[in-house]
């Protein structure tokens, strides 16, 4: 597979996971990846800690990357955008950023360039990421290969059309959120039941993480893996009928649709 020289647009934990989860993995080597944020305290500390390159602006890292990846906020993107614009010349650019699809990124840069917009989530620090991909893209096929080599060694990968990746962005973007919810509250019930809250939580997190490793590795519909923990007359059906009279799935379902309709709306700005 042909291997690129990157560079990062922002030091923050996602471009460390990404850059981590990469060298380790030997998907790229660190002396290949150079990296800008207006916080040269955390590009320093990349420095020593990983052995990237820091650079001290917009145009020193175009000069020295062949695929630029805009690691910021949704908020910071147009103004990096508006600094990378003279630089780029037709380097691919690579963005993370939820609520920006590739021709909105086009239309700050030029709608001739090459620009392939994903949706990762905060899983990727522990290996364990989703990203998906908005398809079709216009980078080349080896580009494409490469970045999907990247996040493939931080876990999963997909893909998804534009008009998907909002929904995308609901669920597994967004979705750690409501996991790490459940886990405290399921943490915090067995601690009003008597457990330390250390116990309490390591049960609670390795449930979450067995059940879905169970889901993934089976195949098998969620709705069956959980009708074998239900014995007739049990533990297991009286709780989650106490869950479904209290609207739980309802909860879920309709906070996925306000996250997907707040993205939407971020995708038109």
């Amino acid at each position: 597979m042909k291997t690129y020289t990157l560079g990062f647009v922002g030091a923050g934990n996602m471009a460390s996971a990404i850059i981590k989860g990469a060298v380790e993995k030997a998907v790229v080597s660190a002396d290949k990846v150079y990296i800008y944020d207006v916080d040269t305290q955390k590009t320093k500390s990349m420095s020593l800690e990983i052995g990237v390159i820091p650079v001290s602006n917009i145009e020193q890292l175009c000069a020295n990357a062949e695929m630029i990846v805009t690691a910021v906020k949704p908020h910071v993107l147009a103004a990096v955008l508006r600094a990378l614009k003279p630089f780029i010349g037709d380097k691919p650019v690579v963005s993370i950023a939820a609520g920006w699809s590739a021709d909105m990124i086009k239309s700050q840069i030029g709608e001739d360039k090459k620009v392939l917009r994903l949706m990762p989530n905060t899983p990727l620090l522990a290996g364990e990421g989703m990203s998906v991909f908005e398809s079709p893209c216009n980078l080349s096929d080896d580009e494409t290969a490469f970045i999907e080599s990247l996040f493939s060694a931080l876990g999963k990968i997909d893909h998804a059309p534009c008009k998907n990746m909002d929904a995308v962005t609901a669920v597994s973007g967004s979705g750690p959120a409501y996991v790490f919810m459940f886990i405290e509250a399921l943490a915090d019930a067995g601690v009003l039941c008597g457990l330390t809250r250390s116990q309490a939580q390591k049960l609670a997190a390795q449930t979450v993480l067995g059940s879905a490793k169970m889901v993934l590795d089976t195949g098998n519909h969620p709705g069956a893996l959980k009708d074998a923990v239900c014995s007739p007359g049990g533990t297991t059906i009286e709780a989650v009928k106490s869950l479904e009279n209290d609207g739980f799935r309802g909860a879920v379902m309709n906070a996925v649709v306000k996250c997907e309709e707040k993205s939407r709306k971020m995708s038109k700005r």
